[in-house]
């Protein structure tokens, strides 16, 4: 997975109207949804067709690569792309958030209007749609940040589960047919 710092610089050199962790959030919710990993992700997951493809090895492409990877891993490896402990609570916060709108816009234009999902699917779809709505605060203690550590694992979860539904139960029936 490349450094949001890199991710962040490719982001502004192609004018994208959106952050690195919403991108990856969309990116991700594409793939969860079932989209296809493709040079011209970018241009699928913001629908906006004049977006350059991908650069070979760039930081958009390993990106994209790491993380149709990282959805594959069966020891559940699965990263967001996200600013470390360093970054103020209110920043961290708000770029977990900022993901989780990418996700529903991503997975929402790969799945459509019927995505098959598990009741739990749904439920977690349900909650990381609340979780978008959310406005970050701007100080918080241990509790908060606790609490902050808790919500970053469930939406991590949620996305390895809502893929699970979306794509690999669908390609494991198809194993048995």
């Amino acid at each position: 997975m490349p450094a949001l710092a890199d991710v962040e610089a490719a982001v502004r050199q192609v004018g994208l109207a959106v952050d690195a962790p919403e991108l990856h959030g969309g990116l991700c919710g594409w793939l969860a949804g079932g989209g296809a990993l493709a040079p011209a992700w970018p241009a699928q997951v913001l629908v906006d067709a004049s977006l350059p493809a991908v650069e070979p090895d760039g930081a958009l492409d390993r990106l994209g690569r790491a993380s149709a990877a990282q959805f594959e891993d069966r020891d559940f490896g699965f990263e967001l792309l996200l600013p470390g402990a360093d970054a103020s609570l209110v920043a961290r916060s708000g770029a977990l958030f900022g993901w989780c709108r990418g996700f529903l816009g991503g997975f929402g234009l790969a799945a459509g209007a019927a995505p098959p999902l598990s009741d739990e699917g749904r439920e977690a779809l349900s909650d990381l749609a609340r979780l978008a709505a959310a406005t970050p605060q701007d100080d918080g203690d241990d509790d908060d940040e606790q609490a902050l550590a808790e919500i970053e694992e469930f939406v991590r979860v949620a996305a390895l589960l809502i893929h699970g539904d979306c794509v690999l139960a669908p390609r494991h029936r198809q194993q048995f047919h």
